[in-house]
């Protein structure tokens, strides 16, 4: 009971600090900056870029920010993360059967989408150094990849790891295929 009184003393002393007279009204910018979107949309253009803003200024990842925007996922890229994200060139895209990226992108086709491009997607920053051979993530779909390693060559699931680029919120390795998750 002590203690259920200590919590409703704290809790009214944070109303009143709250609400006391001192206190500058909300900027007006800012709140129309949280009316309008999510992480996202928070301009920056002076730290180093996120998975997203890499992308965005990517000339061979077109498809994949057209993508993750289909998908409804730039803001949840956008955020603290950490994420290691395999990150398809056009290309790799391009090498889908004629057709498939259109189908994908359909506001049907949401939930598929998003569990192709979760599967793209670990959670927690794995370092080039970190990489090893017959290594399996576990990724946002629920998914495993795996990676394989020989010499200074590297895969997942076959396909290969072009390079790697490091961002604010994690890091991103460029692959010259799509990632398709098993099927069920």
């Amino acid at each position: 009971m002590k203690t259920l009184s200590l919590f409703s003393l704290a809790l009214l002393t944070c109303f009143a600090c709250t609400n006391t007279p001192q206190q500058p009204a909300a900027d007006a910018s800012v709140v129309e900056a949280v009316a309008d979107g999510g992480q996202s949309n928070v301009q920056d253009d002076e730290s180093q870029k996120n998975v997203v803003q890499v992308a965005v200024a990517s000339p061979d990842h077109k498809t994949l920010v057209a993508a993750l925007q289909a998908a409804e996922y730039v803001d949840a890229l956008s955020n603290a993360g950490p994420f290691t994200v395999f990150a398809p060139t056009d290309a790799a895209f391009a090498k889908l059967p004629a057709g498939t990226v259109e189908d994908l992108v359909k506001p049907e086709n949401k939930e598929k989408l998003r569990e192709i491009l979760e599967y793209h997607v670990y959670v927690g920053v794995i370092r080039e150094n970190m990489l090893r051979n017959g290594m399996s993530l576990n990724q946002v779909n629920g998914k495993n990849v795996t990676l394989s390693k020989e010499g200074d060559k590297t895969q997942v699931n076959g396909a290969a790891i072009l390079g790697a680029v490091q961002t604010t919120n994690g890091i991103i390795y460029v692959i010259d295929q799509v990632l398709l998750p098993p099927s069920q």
